[in-house]
């Protein structure tokens, strides 16, 4: 895996489709480093998957339907003409479309309807000049995985932009030019999410934002990389300018800087963030920390005006070299 790490920082070759998706998943630890234990592990996941999709995308009244059903087959009293059915007088109070109750499947449902007309408008925007993300399939596949998500990890749900965070990991799978796998491009696409996201599921919990380890603490951390790194920036930004990180590089972070490149450039710098060593957050910082290195010239002579247009809308730049800088900056994160 060392050796993997190191040829992927250095970024999957032009054309590595066929390979990108098999790395990418040895990386996240969806499978396991033993590739006799693949078949077994893939089709373990992908039947845990397909157990969660019947158990959080049913609508209550199918779910009602299906549990009345098994439990009047275990009954024997099943006939043709009450298959699934209740009858009115044994409609309990909780099963009841108007109920309020806790347990009541129902009342989780509209409380739920919020997330998921957000995930739909999110969803439908997500990359709309790509072919690949307006197939109508491609969409329904990127929003049963955020609704499970969402359901899975109540502390968190669903945070607006998780959908750009998870388009280049569908892509990546979908496009394996095994067609067993592309087949299961949801499932895979699925885990590798919640992989990736443990590394950065902080950032997402609002109940986290001023404490050790929430974005703000994140951010700080960037401020004192480019403070140990470029001190004359980091006083200009700061001092001078009063320019902060949480002006610019909130979104870098939360969004693993998905908007601030091209797709095809951020599926690049995605194979350093995932093979780098130091893990994902602290390569992700290093990567914002060089993004401002790069441009040190412009945001020295820069107000606060002119810096923050030029960090939120970060100009175009050679790859290659901003890995390499960041790759300079290695094993000086603050913990």
């Amino acid at each position: 895996m060392g050796e993997l790490r190191r040829l992927a920082c250095l970024g999957v070759p032009d054309g590595g489709t066929a390979v990108r998706p098999l790395v990418w998943k040895l990386l996240l630890g969806y499978l396991p480093t033993e590739r006799a234990f693949w078949p077994h592990e893939l089709e373990k996941k992908r039947s845990q998957y397909s157990a969660y999709k019947d158990e959080f995308l049913l609508n209550p009244s199918e779910k009602i339907r299906r549990f009345e059903e098994s439990k009047l087959l275990r009954k024997k009293e099943l006939n043709s003409d009450k298959i699934g059915l209740l009858p009115r007088a044994k409609v309990t109070n909780e099963e009841h479309p108007l109920s309020f109750g806790k347990s009541s499947l129902w009342n989780q449902y509209f409380q739920e309807s919020e997330i998921l007309e957000q995930i739909d408008r999110d969803v439908k925007r997500t990359h709309p000049e790509m072919p690949f993300f307006s197939a109508k399939a491609n969409q329904e596949s990127l929003r049963r995985i955020l609704i499970i998500f969402s359901k899975l990890n109540p502390t968190i749900r669903y945070v607006q932009g998780m959908n750009e965070v998870l388009a280049p990991l569908f892509y990546v799978f979908k496009n394996d030019p095994d067609t067993s796998n592309s087949a299961s491009a949801e499932a895979d696409t699925f885990f590798c999410f919640v992989e990736l996201l443990n590394g950065f599921k902080d950032n997402y919990c609002k109940h986290l934002d001023n404490s050790q380890v929430g974005i703000r603490s994140t951010l700080s951390k960037l401020s004192q990389l480019l403070k140990r790194h470029d001190e004359e920036l980091w006083r200009h930004m700061e001092i001078t300018t009063k320019v902060y990180p949480q002006y610019y590089a909130f979104r870098w972070i939360t969004l693993l800087l998905t908007m601030e490149f091209s797709f095809n450039v951020c599926i690049h710098i995605w194979d350093a963030i995932l093979g780098d060593p130091e893990g994902p957050p602290d390569t992700l910082l290093r990567i914002c920390c060089a993004m401002l290195i790069l441009v040190r010239r412009r945001l020295l002579a820069g107000d606060f005006t002119a810096n923050i247009q030029l960090l939120q809308h970060y100009p175009p730049t050679n790859i290659d070299h901003l890995l390499h800088i960041a790759n300079r900056l290695r094993g000086s994160v603050a913990s």
